[in-house]
Order: C-alpha cells, then structure tokens, then sequence
C-alpha cells in the first residue's frame, strides 16, 4: 500500500459514510430488520423454544451476528455500484488505486454495523438482556464482532466486484442471512436434526456467537474466541487475495 492509500482510504471512507446517509431506505432497513427479528423471536417464539435460560439472554448474541451480516453484505451491491456506475473508473483516473477504494467501502461499513449493534444492544438491554461482562470480557467481544464484521465485508467487497450488477450482488444478502439459522444462533445445535450438527458445529458463523454469548454472559468460552478468531482471518485473507486479483480484472 502506497504513502497516499491511507488518507485516500479515510476519504472514501467518509464518502461511504455520507451515502448511506443519503440512503435513507437502506438505513432504515439495516437498522430496523435486526430489531424486528430479535422482538420475533423473543416474543413470538421464545416462550416456545428450551434453552435453559430466559430466551432473550440467549438469542442476543445470535442477533449481533445476524445484524453483522446482513449490513456487511450491502458492501456488495454498494462496491457493484460504484463498478457499474464508472465511478471507479473516475477514482482511478486521480491516481486512486483500488485497494482505497475497497478499505473506503469497508471502513464505511464497519461504521455502519458498530451503529446498528448499538441500537440492537440499546433495544435488548430494554427487553431484558443483562450481560455481565467486565470490561476486559466486553473489549474481548468487541474485538471478535469488529474482526468478523471486517472479514465478512471485504468478502462482500470481493463479491460486488464479481457480480455484474447491483441485483446480482444484492444475492449475496440472502446467503449471509441465512448462515446464522443453521447454527447455535437461536436454538442449540443439539436440538436439530442429527445430519445438521456437523455443518452447524463447523461453520464460521458458530465460534463467533459461542464467543459472544460466553464473554457477554460471563460463561465458559473454551477455544471459541480463537476460532472465532481463526475462521475471521481465513475469510479475510481469501477475501484480501480475491478482491485485488478481480479488481485488475475488472478494471484492465
């Protein structure tokens, strides 16, 4: 990365930042969807599911996940945007070269995702969620939820310079969304059918809500936060490689 990358990647993190302000839609839609899943869940599901806890202290952390997810994934269609609309074309034509223009799109994601975790940990803290971490356990969990949400949106980067369009990159949301169902999100995995556990105990998505749930509550974490940690730097290494080698592709 050249001398001139990093405040180029400031900038452009800003200018992420500005246009998902100017997208009001989308804002709305990141930050009011994980809202609504976690009252669904608590709410209209919780008094149905055993989890040998009051069901708000355990889905929460689950929700994190899935609020991470679904907001690292709008990398994709805002990356294909910026592809179909030519303005990577006009960055590089000012000497902006393309790992810039990712970092911008991650950085401004990042910041998007610590806000709606926010606000979904302000509305849980309200129906009952009562975490009992320390500060060093709470800095711990921070530290796993910022190296996933970072790992899952240049992975989503990647996949907005390979889709041909916003609508197909857009594709990529439902995936992310879907990942955290098959795991110890908002039911134990032992509680699902027996050819299930070995995809739900061996995901990514598992370590980094066993991690969570264990440092906010206080509880037993084992090797999860490793892992949680090892699946993060997977995913990013491949998604670091992948994104440079499309981004000259596409771009040639």
């Amino acid at each position: 990365m050249t001398p001139r990358a990093l405040p180029h990647s400031v900038t452009l993190a800003g200018r992420g930042i500005r246009l998902s302000r100017r997208n009001t839609d989308a804002v709305v839609t990141s930050l009011m969807l994980p809202v609504m899943m976690m009252l669904v869940f608590v709410y209209f599901f919780g008094g149905a599911i055993n989890t040998g806890t009051e069901y708000v202290t355990y889905v929460v952390p689950g929700v994190l996940i899935l609020c991470a997810g679904f907001g690292s994934a709008g990398t994709a269609v805002s990356v294909s945007e910026d592809m179909k609309g030519g303005i990577i074309d006009r960055f590089r034509s000012l000497d902006v070269g393309g790992a810039p223009v990712l970092a911008g799109h991650v950085a401004a994601s990042v910041v998007r995702n610590l806000v709606s975790t926010a606000l979904v940990l302000g509305v849980a803290l309200l129906i009952g969620f009562r975490p009992a971490a320390g500060p060093a356990a709470a800095l711990a969990a921070a530290g796993i939820l910022v190296a996933y949400i970072t790992a899952m949106s240049w992975l989503s980067a990647a996949v907005g310079l390979l889709a041909k369009s916003p609508e197909a990159a857009s594709g990529f949301t439902f995936l992310v969304l879907f990942l955290p169902y098959p795991s110890s999100a908002f039911v134990p995995i032992g509680t699902m059918p027996t050819w299930l556990h070995g995809f739900a105990d061996h995901q990514p998505v598992t370590p980094v809500i066993e991690s969570l749930r264990g440092l906010l509550l206080g509880l037993p974490v084992g090797t999860a936060p490793w892992l949680a940690l090892a699946w993060s730097a997977g995913i990013l290494a491949v998604a670091l490689g992948l994104s440079g080698v499309l981004f000259r592709s596409r771009t040639s």
